[in-house]
């Protein structure tokens, strides 16, 4: 079995080498900490930053192919891996157009996929500017945002001075009636699959992913619309490996691409048990190009996100975990983290009903029971 390096100690990585150990494939680790989720199960880790050359080469030696779980990494050390011949999927030229945005909305616009209408931002002319988009307008950071970070919505004259510094483009603002999302894999032959589309509700406060519904409700056309952007999507990134790409769906039933990242997804934690492949698993057929498995809904059902509580920092403490496995078809994934703050992503919750508002009513009810909290307040 060929040993796959994964750059990256998180919970995408974790759930990645779960799948990883029951195909008896080998996983070496690059993280920031150990024990971290992914490092404390996989064969063997590395300790370091994952913008070290030396610990990106090392970790490179001692597998057969480079992936990634997070798309804050060094893109140039990859390149030198790639020129070397060492496998590195997504390749080095897909997570360098994914790590800056702007290059993302450029080849978007490039192969004429469907996006929302944006500029650089210009701070000499910015009156002007805005006043072009007019009010709401959203503002992102080219580089560096994740979980709702990087992103601000200007809503009046008033929120100019809190404008992002570093550099960004100002977005139209988009009335959407939903965000949806997809989950893709491609192999090296070319081989695609596609996975239900989902629909995702975010927490208002913290611009975090809350709940992900499956299937969407929405048209059989407005999925399959859906479905062969995607498609499109992977295609013009030359794309191996499994991809989350995030929609708007506008008011006039319009699909435009929001986002794509380049990794399994926070909208495709659900088919852990809600499908016949898992993301995690098909993410591992596709870079070491093995057949992609079948994608078929097993299911409807709810994925809930489980968020540190606010106010408190420091080391986990999980209560009332007894109280979710009591709920039928109720599956807790719990990360691992060692460390909690508020609003961190520490686990989530998969509830299965083919009612899909008794599987969204029973996640929320499971969550509420759950607590994600330490001995510090602050």
């Amino acid at each position: 079995m060929k040993t796959i390096g994964i750059i990256g100690g998180g919970q995408l990585g974790k759930m990645t080498i779960l799948e990883a150990r029951k195909m008896s494939i080998p996983t070496i680790v690059l993280t920031t900490e150990h024990p971290s989720p992914a490092s404390e199960i996989s064969n063997d880790y590395i300790v370091g930053d994952l913008y070290d050359d030396e610990k990106i080469l090392e970790l490179a030696n001692k597998c057969d192919v480079v992936t990634y779980e997070i798309e804050h990494i060094n893109v140039k050390i990859l390149k030198e891996i790639e020129n070397q011949g060492k496998k590195v999927y997504p390749s080095s030229n897909v997570i360098e157009i994914i790590q800056d945005k702007s290059k993302q909305k450029k080849l978007l616009n490039n192969y004429n996929i469907p996006t929302s209408y944006w500029e650089y931002v210009d701070k000499n002319n910015l009156k002007i500017q805005i006043e072009k988009f007019g009010f709401p307008v959203v503002q992102k950071s080219c580089t560096g945002g994740y979980d709702g970070k990087g992103v601000f919505i200007l809503k009046s004259k008033d929120d100019i001075k809190n404008i992002i510094k570093e550099e960004s483009y100002f977005e139209k603002y988009i009335k959407c009636k939903k965000e949806l999302a997809i989950m893709i894999a491609r192999n090296t032959n070319g081989e695609i699959k596609t996975y239900p589309v989902v629909e995702m509700a975010f927490d208002e406060k913290t611009n975090i992913c809350d709940t992900v519904i499956v299937p969407a409700q929405i048209s059989k056309e407005i999925g399959e619309k859906a479905k062969k952007i995607a498609i499109e999507c992977i295609k013009a990134l030359d794309g191996i490996g499994i991809f989350g790409i995030e929609f708007f769906l506008t008011e006039d039933d319009e699909i435009l691409v929001n986002e794509i990242a380049p990794r399994p997804h926070n909208s495709g934690h659900y088919t852990i048990e809600a499908c016949t492949t898992s993301q995690y698993e098909q993410f591992l057929r596709a870079i070491l190009n093995y057949p992609l498995g079948d994608t078929t809904l097993l299911s409807n059902a709810c994925m809930i996100n489980i968020l540190g509580e606010d106010g408190y920092h420091g080391k986990t403490k999980i209560k009332n975990e007894e109280e979710v496995f009591k709920l039928p078809k109720t599956y807790l994934h719990i990360y691992g983290k060692r460390e909690t703050r508020p609003f961190r992503k520490m686990g989530h919750i998969t509830v299965l009903n083919k009612d899909i508002n008794k599987a969204i009513s029973n996640a929320k009810a499971a969550r509420e029971k759950l607590k994600i909290i330490s001995d510090s307040l602050g």
